[in-house]
């Protein structure tokens, strides 16, 4: 038995019935729903990490069987095995894993897929690299691609790199997507935690324009007053 099927194999024999019926629900796999057709086996994530802990020099192209798989858990575990590989890997190795990354990106297709991988694999290889894909992602019609991005610069923003937080959070600022106005607040709110003047410049030139889920999460560290006071321009407007 290959190693990406002995995975699934674990993953089956672990999963939780129950667990999976409310994953279903709470990640939003009905008809309509932003991940309409998801399948969860119902797997915890600290029990999925030590799972897969003696699969995590499992060969890539096995790795992809599983990244491609309907189930939810089995994405998960590609790419914590993808994110280990990456981190200890040399240059060539991760340069492979984030190119079958971007080849398979419509398989990272929800919010916790993308905000795991995203920082840690697209973002880390980009952090000294030309950063024109992230702005090619921005304008998909893909929701999962837009949040690639804009979740991305969260590397770039534990390296003291505010710029392409900024540019890329104006793009945003009429997406559609609540999902996309929450990942864009997160990102301006983590980037407010290394530099408030950053946040407060965004704020004063755009926050009348701010999706209001967008605003509520770029300043949830405000004090309450100071909330208050950024919230009221959002309802002038």
């Amino acid at each position: 038995m290959k190693a990406h099927e002995r995975i699934l194999q674990k993953i089956d024999e672990t999963g939780d019935e129950e667990l999976a019926v409310f994953l279903q629900r709470f990640f939003k796999t009905g008809k309509g729903q932003y991940a309409e057709g998801d399948i969860f086996k119902g797997i915890k994530i600290p029990v999925l990490r030590k799972l897969i802990v003696e699969f995590r020099e499992t060969e890539l192209d096995e790795v992809g069987q599983l990244l491609k798989h309907p189930w939810h858990d089995a994405r998960l575990a590609a790419l914590f095995i993808m994110i280990h590989q990456f981190k200890k890997g040399k240059s060539s190795q991760s340069e492979e894993i984030y190119e079958m990354y971007m080849r398979h990106k419509a398989h990272v297709n929800n919010w916790d897929l993308v905000d795991l991988s995203a920082p840690n694999i697209v973002g880390t290889w980009l952090l000294d690299r030309d950063r024109s894909v992230l702005y090619d992602l921005v304008h998909s019609d893909e929701l999962w691609d837009r949040r690639i991005a804009i979740v991305s610069t969260l590397t770039f923003i534990r390296n003291n790199e505010f710029e392409d937080t900024l540019k890329l959070s104006e793009l945003l600022l009429g997406d559609k997507e609540d999902l996309m106005h929450k990942a864009s607040g997160w990102m301006l709110r983590e980037m407010g935690k290394k530099d408030v003047d950053q946040l407060l410049g965004f704020l004063v030139a755009f926050a009348d324009q701010m999706p209001r889920t967008m605003l509520r999460y770029s300043i949830e560290k405000f004090p309450e007053d100071e909330r208050k006071s950024w919230l009221a321009v959002k309802k002038r407007s």
